[in-house]
């Protein structure tokens, strides 16, 4: 009983820093995040609170280029842009790349402008990585990485898609956000 204690004990603090994961739920399939809190706590504390409130539910995928991302979670169907919160800073200096399968903030042209839209690399895009703090180098924040649903990503890359409202690479067939849940 004495080593099942000492055990447990020992293996507290690695549970306590586990990082806290998403589902994305799709119209095409769900997708598993885990986000990564310790070099992205602005942008990871940003997204959850987003999902906590619900903010995604109804939105879709409006921007898809295959060979590039999936972006979302600014958007409804009929292309009507949801109200955010104000932006937060950009983390993209964390270390992280913008390699397949990460999640990443989406922003302007302004470094600072992310708000709920954030991308899904559908492969490596190491130019969208922070090399230097000018408004040109500075990148975008990646949070967090698909461990579940890739295949589900892929799916969303190839669809059909085309101009819908002025905004190029939209698809044809709305891929629909239902929700993004925390997972326990």
């Amino acid at each position: 009983m004495k080593k099942l204690i000492v055990v447990f004990l020992l293996l507290l603090p690695v549970l306590a820093l586990a990082n806290p994961s998403v589902v994305i739920k799709t119209s095409m399939g769900d997708i598993q995040v885990e986000l990564n809190e310790r070099q992205a706590p602005i942008s990871t504390v940003n997204f959850l609170n987003y999902v906590d409130i619900g903010f995604y539910k109804g939105t879709i995928f409006h921007r898809v280029i295959p060979g590039f991302m999936i972006q979302g979670g600014g958007f409804i169907k009929d292309m009507t842009k949801k109200v955010t919160k104000d932006p937060i800073k950009n983390e993209a200096d964390n270390g992280l790349k913008n390699q397949r399968g990460t999640i990443s903030m989406a922003r302007t042209n302004v470094v600072n402008s992310a708000t709920g839209q954030f991308f899904i690399n559908h492969k490596d895009n190491s130019f969208l990585d922070h090399k230097s703090n000018s408004s040109s180098g500075y990148g975008y924040a990646v949070f967090g990485k698909v461990t579940k649903g890739l295949d589900v990503v892929d799916k969303i890359a190839k669809v059909r898609t085309g101009i819908k409202k002025g905004m190029r690479d939209v698809p044809k067939q709305p891929v629909t956000i239902y929700a993004i849940e925390r997972l326990k």
